[in-house]
């Protein structure tokens, strides 16, 4: 004889007291587990900049010069659901091609001036969401800037 339980609204109907209570806490636990979600992608992009007042910085008077970084960016997006409301594949994908088509550039900005156009970019197309952007030089120094949804 099949002694597996028969299911219901994907629930077993002869679920015992002790069962049919575990599976309440378990419910009530999810319901009052109140989270802000977010997504994030990572990206890559080799750019030039320069920094010119740091000819008057004594020790880092390089960095008026022109010269080379691979700029790394970390992207967080809220979400409203957690079944792929925003993909994050294709939105890396997306942002990504920002650069590759020209339509926003790297050089002669500094990280905070990248992660804020980027910002405007995600803040237009992804309206209502809290947004978190980090830009760094070669993956060692960089800023991290949020932009809450108000």
């Amino acid at each position: 004889m099949d002694d597996s339980p028969v299911f219901q609204k994907g629930y077993p109907v002869h679920e015992g007291h002790e069962q049919y209570m575990k599976r309440k806490m378990k419910e009530e636990e999810k319901k009052n587990m109140k989270s802000k979600d977010f997504i994030w992608v990572t990206l890559q992009k080799e750019g030039i900049h320069k920094y010119p007042a740091a000819k008057d910085i004594p020790g880092v008077e390089f960095l008026a010069s022109p010269h080379r970084h691979i700029f790394h960016f970390r992207v967080e997006l809220e979400v409203m659901h957690d079944d792929r409301d925003v993909e994050f594949i294709l939105f890396k994908r997306e942002l990504e091609s920002l650069y590759d088509k020209g339509i926003m550039q790297l050089d002669y900005k500094s990280c905070e001036m990248m992660a804020r156009e980027l910002a405007g970019y995600v803040r237009k197309n992804y309206p209502d969401r809290d947004i978190a952007i980090e830009v760094s030089e070669d993956g060692e120094n960089g800023c991290r800037l949020t932009f809450p949804n108000v």
